[in-house]
């Protein structure tokens, strides 16, 4: 699996900047192979991945909201529609 990112070119925490990451997909459980395919990944460190406040951790729900509207963002300012979205991820986050 190539693990590439539409949403950033360096590899460094989305958030934070650090330079010690884990890759995150940002839309889970059956997406998962479709974020892969289109680039809705991400580099997290471990804090904002897995942490209290990450986007897995019991008071990330914001974190993860953001993740996925800018991803969605960038998949639209790439040229794709809102309804192709959809049809890719089953729901809109915009």
């Amino acid at each position: 699996m190539s693990k590439f990112s539409i949403m950033q070119d360096d590899k460094v925490c989305y958030f934070c900047e650090s330079p010690y990451i884990e890759y995150h997909h940002i839309y889970k459980a059956g997406n998962r192979k479709i974020s892969d395919r289109h680039g809705f990944t991400v580099w997290l460190c471990p804090d904002c991945h897995r942490g209290t406040y990450g986007v897995h951790g019991k008071n990330g729900h914001d974190k993860d909201m953001a993740l996925k509207q800018a991803a969605q963002a960038e998949f639209e300012r790439l040229g794709h529609t809102r309804q192709q979205f959809i049809d890719l991820i089953g729901r809109s986050y915009l």
